[in-house]
């Protein structure tokens, strides 16, 4: 077991962040986002995001940083052009467009983890939960649900299920904890289902 849950450790070297690029009013969403950034620091997880020096994603960047971890962000050139892009960062990578951006950011990240924001980082969770429903990939995905923020939202997710137009083993793929520690346990330890190909490539004639 032991050795198991090593090598699932291994597997997490990078993880992609969505969150706001606003602030928010809870001081709290202020305060998990430096505590994150700084746990991915001290355990050399590489954080990949959107590239802000705003919100929380430039707080989560900065005490990564500070703390001397890496971190990548990638950004669409329309939003480097407003100067919103984080200028001190391991790496900045400008794509052509949002989609780019998304599909580049699954690309880097071996799981996804989403803190409070707004209508982007929901766009961003359900996007890759989707992809991972699909079976276009199997990384963990996981929700640090601070003050019970995605709570309104997990209800949600159950009237799916209880309306049966949700799957519980697709509602299970989402991992949630009030802990950064729990979380990125149930990710470490995460198996990706084995579920049908439900896009299948056209055999060649």
């Amino acid at each position: 077991m032991d050795l198991l849950k090593t090598i699932c450790m291994q597997k997490i070297q990078s993880l992609a962040i969505f969150c706001g690029s606003s602030q928010g009013n809870n001081p709290r969403f202020t305060k998990i986002a430096q505590e994150l950034g700084k746990y991915l620091a001290l355990h050399q997880i590489k954080m990949i995001y959107g590239g802000a020096h705003v919100g929380l994603m430039g707080e989560i960047a900065n005490s990564c940083l500070y703390n001397k971890g890496q971190v990548v962000g990638v950004i669409p050139r329309f939003l480097s052009q407003k100067e919103i892009v984080h200028e001190g960062l391991t790496e900045i990578i400008e794509t052509k467009s949002m989609h780019e951006r998304k599909a580049l950011m699954e690309e880097l990240a071996d799981g996804f983890i989403a803190i409070p924001g707004g209508f982007g980082t929901l766009d961003e969770l359900f996007e890759i939960l989707t992809w991972a429903q699909l079976g276009l990939h199997t990384k963990p995905i996981g929700i640090l649900n601070v003050d019970n923020f995605y709570t309104p939202l997990l209800n949600m997710l159950e009237t799916m299920e209880t309306n049966q137009l949700l799957k519980p083993i697709h509602k299970n793929m989402l991992l949630v904890s009030e802990s950064m520690e729990e979380l990125l346990t149930k990710m470490q330890a995460y198996q990706a289902l084995d579920l049908p190909k439900w896009i299948k490539k056209r055999e060649e004639s």
